[in-house]
């Protein structure tokens, strides 16, 4: 009888442990699903520009800026910053320089009430010729009001010559 018992205790053991591992193994496989919650928050929906529902507002406080003065060749990098002022998260889905010697990048993630976002711009002065210059970028946003183009100005000056820099005896 002692035998039996022992036996009995052995199983019960071995089949907790086997349900202990399974138990385990349905808690892993679960909360691994294979999606990355903080990668799928930085995405924008994929019909951000039609949810009106999801819609926001956005305030930009810089949305033209005057770089002044560069010689030609300098490169600039002018920062535009908005602000969600609505109550849904704000995305940027869409930045678009509106010639090739602007490259631009923006905030990707999705934007909070209250928070802050931007877009950055590099200008190549190098392209082009001397003189005033105007350039805009074309921004959109999940917004109710109109995305604004844009706008960087200010000057490229014609760099000096060899003449210009020699020193006059």
């Amino acid at each position: 009888m002692k035998e039996s018992l022992t036996f009995a205790i052995s199983n019960f053991i071995n089949m907790g442990k086997v349900f202990l591992s399974f138990f385990l193994l349905l808690v892993l496989v679960y909360s691994c699903d294979g999606t990355d919650s903080t990668a799928n928050a930085k995405q924008p929906p994929p019909n951000v520009d039609k949810d009106s529902a999801n819609f926001t507002t956005v305030k930009w406080i810089d949305s033209a800026i005057n770089f002044g003065t560069v010689t030609k060749g300098e490169k600039v990098h002018i920062k535009y910053t908005c602000m969600n002022t609505g109550k849904k998260p704000l995305f940027i889905y869409y930045v678009r320089p509106g010639c090739g010697c602007t490259v631009a990048d923006y905030t990707k993630a999705a934007i909070p009430p209250g928070g802050k976002g931007e877009v950055n711009a590099d200008f190549d002065s190098n392209h082009g010729s001397a003189g005033q210059v105007r350039k805009t970028i074309t921004v959109q946003t999940n917004t109710f009001n109109p995305s604004p183009h844009l706008m960087f100005y200010g000057t490229v000056t014609a760099p000096p010559t060899a003449d210009t820099t020699k020193k006059s005896s």
